[in-house]
């Protein structure tokens, strides 16, 4: 056991003295010289200068991109009614041709089938841009979509029912753009509960 003591040490001294060897030799010919410094060096500030050139581009590319989004947003609200403008120019032309008729002629029923047209012109511009009309005339009052102008006391229909439309209300793509206007009924000052149901 004392032999094997004593070898381990040995044999420690020599694989150490062995890397130590390894090692010195290693470092010499691991340690870059000057050249090779300045060359890598270099090497790392072509790309640095690459990155950057890069970064500069991209950063005018996202510039420009914001620039032209701002420019194309300001041209939405320019020019955002320009198709539905364009739709309705026929309409006054329509319009205007109507009335000149009726300077020169009063044939009444001529005005009333150029009126006709015109509104069915006007009509059709209108479903093509999803402008739905609201007649709600004998349906339940709709406080969402309708605006009460005034109530009148009726027993031949149910209370809160349209009675009148004074105006008609208009929806954009499903949104409201004006409510119709309305006449509301309701049930007669004597009539009870019981009565009603």
């Amino acid at each position: 056991m004392a032999k094997e003591q004593s070898a381990a040490p040995e044999d420690e001294r020599n694989t150490g003295a062995e890397s130590g060897a390894t090692g010195a030799g290693s470092d010499e010919s691991a340690e870059p010289n000057h050249e090779e410094l300045h060359a890598l060096l270099t090497d790392a500030r072509s790309k640095a200068d690459e990155h950057w050139d890069q970064c500069l581009r991209l950063q005018a590319d996202i510039d420009n991109l914001r620039k032209r989004s701002e420019r194309d947003l300001v041209n939405a609200h320019k020019f955002g009614l320009e198709k539905i403008a364009a739709e309705l120019l026929p309409v006054k032309d329509s319009l205007e041709m109507g009335l000149a008729a009726a300077g020169e002629n009063s044939d009444v029923e001529k005005l009333i089938e150029g009126s006709e047209l015109t509104l069915k012109m006007l009509d059709a511009v209108l479903e093509k841009f999803n402008i739905k009309e609201i007649n709600p005339l004998n349906e339940r009052f709709n406080p969402d979509y309708h605006e009460a102008m005034s109530i009148q006391e009726r027993d031949d229909v149910e209370p809160n029912t349209v009675v009148a439309v004074m105006q008609k209300g208009y929806l954009l793509n499903g949104r409201l753009i004006r409510p119709a206007m309305v006449m509301v009924s309701k049930a007669p000052a004597g009539r009870t509960i019981d009565e009603q149901a």
